[in-house]
């Protein structure tokens, strides 16, 4: 597993919480999983969650991003853990136009977190 500053020092991409209506699963098992606000980017999102997951997990995700309302649904596997905090996701197999929505939201400024 990765430590906090290691992630931090992976990013790559802006990231915010300019979303609602997020819903996780776990892939698999059909559960629903308790989420609260996370950071995303085009490349994945960070989900705060009491839950833990082993890296390589596949969950599915789902989510409205807030200045557009447009519907997200997509999958995500888990890149690390930090337990009782959270876990890293990438997304995979994604739209490219979902991509694109995220990047008009992301990328309009604001925090790099």
């Amino acid at each position: 597993m990765k430590t906090a500053a290691k992630a931090d020092e992976q990013r790559t991409d802006y990231r915010h919480s300019c979303y609602a209506d997020l819903q996780v699963e776990y892939e698999g098992f059909g559960r629903q999983i308790e989420v609260r606000a996370p950071d995303i980017s085009m490349q994945g999102m960070f989900i705060n969650t009491p839950q833990m997951f082993p890296e390589g997990t596949v969950l599915k995700i789902r989510f409205r991003l807030g200045h557009s309302l447009r519907i997200i649904q997509t999958r995500g596997e888990v890149r690390y853990c930090l337990p009782g905090v959270g876990v890293g996701v990438e997304f995979i197999d994604m739209p490219e136009e979902s991509r694109t929505a995220i990047a008009e939201v992301t990328c309009g400024g604001g925090s790099d977190w």
